[in-house]
C-alpha cells in the first residue's frame, strides 16, 4: 500500500493507521484499499458483538490498541460465504504496544480482568512490545510492524474505536487478499514450513471452501 488518502497508511506519531474519505487522487491500489477499508469498517459496525468488544478494548486505554485476526477474518469469511454464523473464532486477540511494561505477567493480568468483566473466556491479549522474543524477530517498533510480521496477509489485520466512536484499521498489508479470499505467506514472514503446517492444522479450506490458499 502507498500513503495519500485519508483512508491511507497515516503517519501518527509513526504509526500507519487507515482512517476513512476517500479522496481519489492516489494509486489504484490506494483506491482500492479505500474502498474495501470503508466496506470492512460497514461491516464491523453491524457486527453487534464485535462491537460491543471493541468499546470494552478502548475502556482498557492501552496504546496502540486493537482487536486482531481471526475474530475479524473469519467473520469476513462467513459473510463471503453467506454464513450466518458470527462467532466463528476461538480467541478475542487483542494487540497493543507499550515498551513501558513487557512481562507477560501483565498480559494474563489483563486476560484475567477482561475474562471477569465479560464472562467470555477467549480474550488472549498480547503485548506486540515484547512479541519479537517469541518469533525470532528484531524489536517490533509498534503494533502496525508487529503485525507486518505475522504469518498470513490475511491475517494481520486489527480494528479499534476511538473516543468519538469512529473505526480505526491496522492493515499493514492492506485488505485485498480479505476480501478476495486468498490466504498467503505474509512477505516479511519467512518460515514457509511452519506456514504450511499452520494451515494445515486450522483446516480452512474445509469451513470456508472459496477460500484460494497459496503454498509459496
Amino acid at each position: 500500500m502507498h500513503g495519500g488518502i485519508d483512508v491511507h497508511l497515516m503517519e501518527v506519531e509513526g504509526l500507519g493507521i487507515m482512517r476513512t474519505n476517500y479522496n481519489g487522487k492516489n494509486s489504484n491500489e490506494d483506491k482500492l484499499n479505500g474502498l474495501l477499508a470503508e466496506r470492512l469498517m460497514n461491516v464491523i459496525r453491524q457486527h453487534e458483538g464485535l462491537m460491543r468488544d471493541l468499546i470494552t478494548v478502548r475502556a482498557l486505554n492501552l496504546p496502540e490498541c486493537y482487536i486482531a485476526a481471526g475474530y475479524i477474518r473469519n467473520y469476513v469469511w462467513d459473510l463471503l460465504h453467506g454464513y450466518t454464523r458470527t462467532d466463528r473464532h476461538t480467541d478475542i486477540d487483542v494487540v497493543y504496544y507499550d515498551l513501558e511494561d513487557v512481562t507477560e505477567a501483565r498480559d494474563r493480568r489483563l486476560d484475567s480482568e477482561l475474562r471477569s468483566s465479560t464472562g467470555n473466556d477467549k480474550w488472549s491479549v498480547k503485548n506486540q512490545a515484547r512479541m519479537h522474543t517469541h518469533n525470532g524477530n528484531g524489536p517490533y517498533h509498534s503494533t502496525w510492524d508487529a503485525l507486518s510480521y505475522w504469518p498470513e496477509v490475511t491475517t494481520a489485520i486489527g480494528a479499534r474505536l476511538t473516543l468519538d466512536d469512529q473505526i480505526e484499521l491496522c492493515c499493514p498489508h492492506g485488505l485485498e487478499d480479505l476480501f478476495a479470499l486468498r490466504v498467503r505467506r505474509s512477505p516479511k514472514f519467512h518460515d514457509r514450513d511452519y506456514y504450511l503446517e499452520r494451515i494445515r492444522k486450522k483446516n480452512w479450506q474445509n469451513q470456508w471452501p472459496q477460500l484460494t490458499i497459496y503454498e509459496d
